[in-house]
């Protein structure tokens, strides 16, 4: 999955979220985005394309639930001869 495509899932994920789970874009940059949740809580999320697919980090200190259900979504990384994914 393009990086692109997944900031952009991700924005979509985390504003679909109900009531206090919920997250919205504050800012973002061409390879990463922070999201605010309720209380003023920050999602920041990078995806930078390497060889063979995309490397993806997120960090929160009290959505670690929804940021781990957030990674789940995402398709996983090809194998290539000679790669781990």
């Amino acid at each position: 999955m393009p990086a692109a495509d997944v900031l952009a899932h991700a924005r979509d994920f985390f504003a679909r979220r109900s009531g206090i789970y919920a997250a919205f874009l504050e800012k973002q940059g061409p390879n990463w985005m922070s999201l605010r949740g309720q209380g003023g809580e920050e999602i920041v999320i990078a995806a930078t394309e390497e060889a063979g697919g995309t490397a993806v980090s997120a960090s929160s200190y009290m959505f670690d639930a929804q940021v781990a259900q957030f990674l789940s979504t995402l398709p996983p990384a090809v194998e290539t001869a000679g790669s781990v994914a």
